[in-house]
């Protein structure tokens, strides 16, 4: 029973032809829509963070309002790392994210001990520290002013970052293609299978000899080396570093996109992206005080109507058009 319950899990997670649409979706994006590349590459680094929170919050239920500190220190990582003179772009964010992976190894064993509400105020005040701290460090962060000063190599020592932003957006999609790629490998392992067990009962795991704090742990780091390439990313395409990383917000937005997509589902985070972001910048240009009304409304209805967020309810409506 256990192996027929571990081969169900396993196989949900294994490829299936319909999941290609998506990234030829977003290769038809440069091609069908160049002049919105630069808000097409921050929904792909918006995705890919998404994507780790999911990856946190989803599988391995580490309920957490600190996710976005692991973003900010990715992409004030890979600025000061342009800044001290290696500009070359991949093995930056690789860099970023192993450090933001670091921080949340040292964090983890003390910050996962808890659950449930004591976990999100802690790591709520933890992020709410840090971004102080950045404010009133100038002289590392740079402030209000942010960090400036930095530009990156031609991407492989051949691809220019032009002003038209497509090696951006094909240096987003490469890393957003080969992370999911990566977490898809990790959810659907025995690790992955453990973690989910973790999310839905930690006393019964523990019961059968799982050290499910080590597990914590170790999907925190990932989660939060995924989320530190993400914040790599928006510093290098860019070429900026805003405290906004650190902020609340970033937080927030992961979390409405996990939770409008599916929570809990590999490709949740990636249809909740495109349609938080563009409802939201076309809801800011409807009206800049008003915006949230609208992204709340799609946020209720959706919860509301649809079991799994955007994607359960696209897999009901498949269903009932080929019962009908």
């Amino acid at each position: 029973m256990i192996r027929i319950a571990q081969s169900a899990l396993l196989s949900r997670h294994r490829f299936h032809w319909p999941e290609a649409l998506f990234w030829l979706a977003a290769v038809a994006v440069y091609f069908l829509f160049p002049q919105y590349l630069a808000i097409a590459t921050t929904v792909l680094i918006v995705a890919l963070f998404a994507v780790s929170y999911n990856l946190a919050i989803g599988f391995a239920g580490i309920l957490t309002l600190g996710h976005g500190l692991f973003f900010g220190i990715g992409a004030y990582c890979a600025g000061w790392i342009a800044l001290l003179g290696w500009t070359e772009a991949v093995s930056g964010a690789l860099a970023s994210g192993i450090i933001a992976a670091l921080v949340a190894g040292a964090l983890g064993p003390f910050l996962l001990r808890l659950t449930g509400l004591p976990l999100i105020m802690v790591t709520l005040g933890v992020s709410v520290i840090v971004y102080e701290a950045a404010n009133k460090a100038s002289w590392l962060t740079g402030g209000d002013d942010g960090l400036t000063g930095f530009t990156m190599s031609p991407l492989l020592g051949a691809f220019r970052w032009s002003v038209f932003g497509d090696t951006k957006y094909f240096y987003a999609l490469g890393w957003l293609f080969v992370l999911f790629y990566a977490v898809k490998r990790i959810v659907a392992s025995p690790f992955g299978v453990s973690l989910q067990g973790i999310r839905e009962n930690a006393l019964r795991m523990r019961l059968i000899g799982t050290s499910t704090l080590r597990h914590l742990v170790i999907a925190y780091s990932l989660s939060a080396g995924v989320a530190g390439v993400a914040g790599a990313l928006s510093a290098q395409s860019n070429a900026f570093v805003g405290l906004g990383v650190l902020g609340l917000d970033m937080t927030i937005d992961g979390l409405v996109i996990v939770v409008l997509g599916g929570i809990g589902t590999l490709y949740g985070a990636l249809i909740g992206a495109p349609v938080y972001m563009l409802v939201k910048h076309f809801a800011q240009q409807w009206n800049p005080f008003y915006w949230m009304f609208v992204v709340g409304a799609l946020l209720i209805v959706v919860v509301r109507f649809g079991r799994g967020g955007l994607l359960g309810m696209a897999q009901a409506g498949l269903a009932w058009l080929i019962r009908r």
